[in-house]
């Protein structure tokens, strides 16, 4: 009788074998690899889990773990990839950048690192050599607070160097810029100008304009510059992707334009989007305008989409145009440039919020953020009250501040009340480290760029670059955050608010997938998420911080294929 149960079992075991369907294959396995998986939260200390090996199949994950754990997926046409024992970790999230500017600088007359006037003129001087007789010179870069005379340059520093043509550059932070004698004359900008709600114009002392425009003034000029061709967007589109690929970026939440986001359509049928886009729409548009705009491409497609609403609540620190609840240290009678009426502000805020849009406020100053979360306050109420359901479906509508530099205590406090998110761009600290002080006094700059203050009261990091404002590298970011040094060492900025690497990578990884609704699609290498990573030389949690700067990117991957390879 046993022999007949144990041959009756063995039969059935047989035949389960023979029915039970195969496990699915790998496509690649990588091993030999340090593997950081990112399973940590942004608030903890602890270390994320470590594997050794990872497989993908399609576009996700299949299996991450041991060699021999993950070598059970290996079929006949798996491909193995040996990776020499270096570093992997989940790719790099941008939660706010501008793609479109970024490669229509590269375009351009390119003012970054000019360290005086004089430089900055020959650039332009340069430019304009090669430019056709009478057209547009138009560049960025420039920031006055790196010349021995820190003062912005004007329009008869253009002049000097114009040779008739009309010449505008935008400062390093794209809030104001300066305009020669022609531009202005082609903008119709003169003596008799207002001063645009929200903007202004620089004049001397006889009221003439002197080509410096703030914020809203800059609208003029741009109404007449020449629009760009589509075959030049695409191709400002396909550098700053580029730059993306070879930083270890897999996913970018990019403020361009609607036509940007068209070209974004058009790579992506032709397979050449190289990096997850989530395109932001402006907050002005009217509600109709947006639901039109995002109903135009399937909310669901993980490698583009559009996301959040972007508004302005004012300008930057560096322009003194970020709006302060007291004035600047440095400049008394100057409390900033708000963007909105409050009244008007709290409206439009309510209208978007109950029609489903997810909102995210640039506020550098802190009146900035205090308008951005009293109008989120109205927002959340009049949500609540309609029933409007947010992420959780609860309150949980992915409300954001972008920025939100210059923020009180209680302010910070109020960001966990109303679950708003940080998003924010600890590299803007190395560039404002050496006059952010004097703009602020010391007690408002003791709260500053407060990561640590954010992550202490509970608040939700999600981390950028802001490119081109800031270079694209996030490692820069990485270092300004555990650190809060100048990449020399010599200088160090409020150290009490430093995070650390681990915490740091959260921010740029899980921290900015929550901030667009992806933490389960992607922010970690666990089995099912998609297959986004990136090969470092080097690993980024056990070097020292200075060797941060210096780390190379060896191949970055999105959706289990390699978009980037270092030779």
């Amino acid at each position: 009788m046993r022999t007949v149960l144990m041959l009756a079992l063995g039969l059935t075991a047989n035949v389960l074998a023979q029915n039970a369907p195969d496990k699915p294959k790998a496509d690649v396995i990588f091993t030999h690899a340090n593997i950081y998986t990112g399973t940590v939260d942004a608030t903890s200390l602890v270390a994320g889990k470590r594997a050794e090996a990872i497989a993908f199949r399609g576009d996700r994950i299949l299996v991450v773990g041991t060699r021999d754990e993950v070598l059970k997926s290996k079929g006949p046409d798996t491909k193995l990839v040996d990776l020499g024992g270096h570093f992997v970790m989940p790719g790099f999230n941008d939660a706010h950048l501008h793609l479109a500017h970024a490669g229509q600088e590269k375009m351009s007359v390119n003012l970054v690192g000019t360290k005086t006037l004089d430089e900055f003129r020959e650039r332009i001087l340069a430019a304009v050599g090669k430019a056709e007789p009478g057209a547009w010179v138009v560049g960025a870069g420039w920031d006055e607070t790196l010349w021995p005379v820190k003062v912005p340059p004007t329009r008869w520093d253009l002049d000097e160097v114009s040779s008739g043509h009309p010449i505008y550059m935008d400062r390093v932070d794209g809030h104001i810029g300066v305009a020669n004698t022609r531009a202005l004359q082609l903008a119709s900008i003169t003596v008799a100008s207002k001063q645009p709600a929200g903007g202004k114009i620089d004049r001397d002392e006889a009221g003439t304009p002197n080509g410096i425009l703030r914020e809203t003034a800059r609208d003029a000029i741009r109404a007449v510059i020449p629009k760009l061709t589509h075959e030049q967007r695409r191709r400002a589109l396909e550098l700053a992707l580029s730059d993306l690929a070879s930083h270890g970026i897999t996913s970018a939440q990019d403020n361009s334009s609607w036509e940007d986001f068209q070209i974004y359509e058009e790579l992506e049928k032709e397979g050449k989007l190289t990096a997850r886009i989530s395109e932001w729409l402006p907050f002005d548009d009217t509600v109709d305008s947006l639901t039109g705009k995002r109903s135009a491409h399937p909310a669901d497609d993980n490698l583009l989409h559009t996301g959040m609403l972007k508004g302005f609540m004012d300008g930057s620190l560096g322009s003194k145009t970020a709006a302060l609840l007291e004035p600047y240290s440095d400049d008394p009678k100057n409390s900033g440039l708000p963007q909105y009426e409050v009244d008007k502000l709290n409206a439009m805020t309510k209208e978007r919020v109950l029609a489903g849009f997810q909102i995210g406020f640039h506020a550098i100053g802190d009146k900035g953020v205090q308008m951005a979360l009293d109008a989120f306050a109205e927002a959340e109420k009049a949500a609540k009250e309609n029933k409007v359901k947010g992420a959780d479906g609860g309150s949980d509508y992915r409300l954001r501040i972008e920025h939100g530099q210059v923020t009180t205590p209680q302010q910070i406090l109020r960001f966990k009340e109303l679950k708003v998110i940080a998003s924010m761009q600890p590299s803007h600290l190395l560039t404002d480290m050496n006059w952010a002080e004097s703009r602020l006094g010391p007690q408002r700059a003791a709260h500053s760029y407060a990561w640590a203050e954010f992550l202490k009261r509970g608040v939700v990091l999600a981390f950028g670059t802001d490119y081109p404002v800031e270079p694209v590298t996030p490692f820069r970011g990485l270092y300004a955050a555990v650190t809060r040094q100048s990449e020399n060492g010599k200088k160090s900025y409020y150290p009490d608010q430093k995070i650390s690497i681990e915490q740091a990578i959260a921010a740029y990884t899980t921290g900015s997938a929550f901030a667009e609704f992806a933490e389960k699609q992607k922010g970690k290498l666990e089995p099912g998420m998609l297959a986004d990573l990136i090969v470092l030389d080097r690993d980024i949690t056990s070097v020292l911080p200075p060797k941060i700067l210096e780390t190379q990117v060896l191949r970055t991957i999105v959706g289990g294929k390699t978009v980037y390879e270092a030779k």
